[in-house]
């Protein structure tokens, strides 16, 4: 066994060896040492028993029988570098566990994988101090929504969009849906499944994406409010627009955990398509990622209100506009004349009706709510340049060139 002493065994001999000569006393000296008394005392008894010696730590030079076996050790870097390259530590200790039935620390797997230069240690940055906010209480209380458009299929698939639903009192997903992009009729028809599997939520918290608040240019031309707005005004939802990315920090924080771990269990099986990426998280992963990462609420009660038998989703959750019926009981809308049939035509003349649009399903003309009949007279000869959001550029562009 090593002899030599480190600087606070020493420290510690030298208070002991105060007291043994009756210049202090224990409670004095373990105020010096920072330790119990009943420590202490130990210490003064190792001192008479063994003398300075006992003073030196007995471990000092053997062998950690904790120590991983340098044969298990090469298995787990060999398993990491040749499967899991790019997987964090505490992702990667995860899989040697499920897949491959190592059982070991993800600070070990850490510390492993920074030794052998897989994984480079995080720097601490300088972040902004955002003040916290407490959970809702009730799950369905408040939802936060969100679309991430990213490369989920890396190079296996085009780029798209996630559109996620996060409870704010749990931090469960209680719906996720790859989309070609972030729009309007991609939410419409995302919040409608949501609402039959779970009900209405009191408050939506999403960005200021032109989905949810109209910009300064179209407040000037309409009534400011969005077709999505308007739509959950209809089904009683509170809508609240965040002025951060950090304050609707739940969604935001998700996103980037499924950015990690979403992309590579994908990866692992061989996911390259929306369609098999959809059904892999009804069937799968969001149940396991809730079990693994949500919380308790405070109160066990639901927030979601049930849907009324009146409230008809279809009609609800879509772009509805006012046109005038003309003297020919014809009405423009998108670029197409729309002959209108009814048996009464002298009382519909210049009255109002409401178009009601939803994508991949026909238009709807309402009359003092009854629906009504039409055929498509004539389609405009000029067509006017479509008008995108810039999220959707990228996706419509490669859609149409395949």
């Amino acid at each position: 066994m090593e002899t030599m002493m480190t600087i606070k065994e020493a420290n510690r001999l030298f208070v002991i060896q105060k007291v043994i000569d009756k210049q202090l006393n224990q409670r004095e000296a373990s105020k010096r040492l920072n330790l119990s008394l009943r420590q202490t005392q130990r210490l003064v008894k190792v001192y008479k028993e063994e003398g300075p010696i006992g003073f030196i730590s007995k471990r000092r030079g053997k062998k950690n029988r904790r120590k991983i076996p340098l044969e298990k050790r090469l298995k787990i870097v060999e398993t990491i570098r040749n499967k899991y390259p790019d997987f964090g530590p505490t992702f990667a200790s995860e899989k040697l566990r499920e897949e491959e039935n190592i059982f070991i620390s993800r600070e070990t797997v850490r510390k492993i994988m920074i030794e052998e230069g897989i994984w480079l240690a995080n720097k601490k940055k300088e972040t902004k101090v955002y003040q916290r906010r407490k959970r809702r209480e009730q799950e369905g209380e408040l939802v936060q929504a969100d679309g991430s458009y990213h490369k989920w299929f890396e190079n296996r698939g085009p780029k798209c969009c996630l559109i996620l639903f996060v409870d704010d009192a749990t931090s469960k997903i209680l719906y996720a849906k790859f989309c070609h992009w972030e729009s309007k009729n991609n939410y419409f028809s995302c919040f409608e499944e949501y609402l039959k599997k779970h009900g209405k939520p009191g408050a939506l918290y999403v960005d200021k994406h032109s989905v949810f608040r109209v910009n300064r240019e179209e407040i000037k031309k309409g009534e400011g409010v969005t077709a999505f707005h308007k739509a959950l005004k209809s089904l009683r939802i509170q809508l609240i627009c965040a002025n951060s990315p950090q304050a609707k920090g739940r969604v935001e924080r998700k996103n980037g955990v499924l950015q990690d771990r979403l992309i590579k269990e994908m990866r692992l099986r061989n996911i390259c398509s929306q369609e098999e990426a959809n059904r892999y998280l009804e069937e799968e992963f969001i149940d396991k990622h809730n079990r693994q990462f949500g919380k308790e609420p405070r109160d066990t009660k639901n927030g979601h209100r049930p849907l009324s038998l009146k409230e008809n989703l279809e009609k609800i959750l879509a772009t509805r506009e006012e046109r005038t019926i003309s003297k020919n009981l014809t009405i423009q809308y998108k670029n197409k004349v729309y002959q209108l049939k009814t048996k009464t035509p002298n009382r519909m003349r210049y009255k109002k009706v409401t178009t009601i649009e939803r994508s991949n399903r026909e238009l709807i003309i309402e009359y003092q709510e009854e629906e009504v009949p039409y055929s498509i007279w004539e389609e405009y000869g000029d067509i006017k340049p479509e008008i995108i959001d810039d999220k959707q550029l990228e996706s419509r562009c490669s859609r149409k060139i395949a």
